[in-house]
C-alpha cells in the first residue's frame, strides 16, 4: 500500500481505531475523509486539519450507502483507498431466549456494512491507481468472546470475505486486513481504561510501521493480536478460548 498522496476514505472515523488511524494517515501527507453517524464527532476528528473533511455516514440501508458513494466519488473523485472500520459490539446472552435487536444490528453493522460499501465502490477503486481496500476485523475473528458472539462471527465473517476479495481483485486493488487484539477504545463500556488490553496510541504506533513495510503485509498483526491469530494453527485453540474468556470476564467484573 501506498503510504501517502492518497484520498483516504475511513468509516467509524469519529472514535478510537478509526479516529487515530485517519489522524495518523493524514500526518503522512493523504487526504483522508472520515465517515460515520454523528457529525459532531467527525469534527472532533478532523479540528480544522487541511484535506480531512467529515461525512455522515449510514449502513443500515443500500440505499443510504448507495447515496453516500454518489456524494463521496462526486466531490473526491480521487478516492482510492478505503478502510472499512465502522463496527459495534454488543454483549449478549446465549443461555436464554433474547430479542435480537442486538444481534441484526451488529450483522448489518458490521458484516452489511462493508459488503455493501465494497461492492459499492469497487468498480471506481478499480480505476484509480494505487487503490487498496483495508478491511479491520478482529483477533475475535479467530477466537471468540463468548459474551459478544454475534460480534465475533461477523468478525470471522469479514477476515473470510477479506481473503476472497483479495484473490478476486489481485493486480487490481491491493486488499488488507488490520486485526486488532483488545485495545482501550470506547467501543464498549469500561473498555477505554480496562487492565490488560492494549493502549490505543501503542496499538497505532505499532500499525503504521506494519502498514509502511514493503510489501505490506496481507495481515496487520500487532504482537499482542498473535495469540489468538495462530491459536489454532499452532494447536491451542481451546486453551486459547479458555484463556481469553476466562480474562476478559474477570476483567470486567473487576469494574462492577
Amino acid at each position: 500500500m501506498k503510504i501517502s498522496g492518497n484520498t483516504i476514505l475511513v468509516t467509524g472515523g469519529g472514535s478510537g481505531i478509526g479516529q487515530a488511524l485517519a489522524r495518523r494517515l493524514h500526518a503522512l501527507g493523504n487526504t483522508v475523509i472520515v465517515a460515520g453517524r454523528r457529525i459532531e464527532a467527525l469534527q472532533q476528528t478532523i479540528a480544522d486539519r487541511p484535506n480531512m473533511h467529515a461525512m455522515v455516514f449510514d449502513a443500515d440501508s443500500a440505499e443510504g450507502v448507495a447515496d453516500f458513494v454518489r456524494r463521496v466519488t462526486a466531490e473526491h473523485p480521487a478516492l482510492n483507498v478505503v478502510v472499512n472500520n465502522a463496527g459495534i459490539m454488543r454483549f449478549e446472552e446465549l443461555g436464554r431466549y433474547r430479542e435480537l435487536e442486538d444481534a441484526e444490528a451488529t450483522v448489518t453493522t458490521n458484516l452489511l456494512g462493508p459488503i455493501r460499501l465494497t461492492n459499492a465502490l469497487v468498480e471506481h477503486l478499480g480505476r484509480q491507481p494505487n487503490a487498496a481496500l483495508v478491511n479491520v476485523t478482529s483477533g475475535l475473528a479467530f477466537v471468540p468472546l463468548i459474551a459478544s458472539p454475534t460480534y465475533s462471527a461477523t468478525k470471522a465473517a469479514m477476515h473470510s470475505y477479506t481473503v476472497a476479495l483479495r484473490e478476486a481483485l489481485l493486480g487490481k486493488i491491493e486488499v488488507i486486513e488490520l486485526v486488532p487484539p483488545a485495545v482501550q477504545t470506547d467501543l464498549t463500556p469500561g473498555q477505554s481504561t480496562r487492565t490488560g488490553y492494549m493502549p490505543l496510541s501503542e496499538f497505532i504506533d505499532e500499525v503504521m510501521l506494519l502498514l509502511q513495510q514493503r510489501p505490506t503485509p496481507h495481515e496487520i498483526l500487532v504482537q499482542r493480536v498473535t495469540f489468538l491469530r495462530n491459536a489454532e494453527a499452532e494447536g491451542r485453540f481451546e486453551d486459547a478460548v479458555r484463556v481469553l474468556n476466562e480474562t476478559t470476564s474477570q476483567a470486567r467484573e473487576a469494574e462492577r
